[in-house]
């Protein structure tokens, strides 16, 4: 979910053991599917990737099946209902895997509740998408469904494991 020009898709599709596995990349831009395409094909990957343009968290909702692996990085206050979707479809030992954890310090800095006037546009996303790394933040270590950690890595990694 949000896959970008498909740099974590890309090490994903290397570890894959089985020939009939794939990856389903989901991103909102045909740019990025576009450098994704030329990317992994590059890294002769190619063939393991479904690569869909459009919005993740409608795109699971038109997927069948369950998965073993979802990696979320969409925009972030889009996160909640990404762990919403993503738990229900992981089988039992699935993992979701999210980026951005840590959100450059702001899940500790940035004071609770509505955004304070006078913040421009780009310090109002980011404000949104504070309380969306927060609120998935809550729900992972709230749920009886997942097991989590958060590493530390750069900007944070959640690793949550389906019970």
């Amino acid at each position: 979910m949000g896959s970008g020009f498909g740099y974590s898709a890309y090490w994903m599709a290397k570890a894959l053991q089985k020939p009939e596995a794939s990856i389903i990349c989901t991103d909102g831009s045909q740019e990025n599917a576009d450098r994704a395409a030329d990317y992994l094909a590059r890294g002769g990957i190619a063939d393991h990737i479904d690569y869909r343009v459009g919005n993740a968290l409608e795109i699971i909702d038109e997927t069948e099946g369950e998965f073993d692996i979802i990696y979320n990085d969409i925009d972030k206050d889009g996160y909640p209902e990404a762990f919403h979707k993503a738990i229900p479809r992981l089988r039992s030992g699935g993992l979701f895997i999210t980026d951005n954890m840590l959100w450059m310090g702001r899940v500790v800095t940035q004071e609770p509740g509505g955004p304070p006037e006078g913040l421009d546009e780009r310090e109002q996303w980011f404000h949104a998408a504070t309380i969306g790394v927060r609120e998935l933040t809550r729900l992972l270590y709230s749920s009886p469904d997942v097991f989590t950690t958060i590493i530390p890595l750069r900007d944070g990694v959640s690793v949550a494991v389906k019970r």
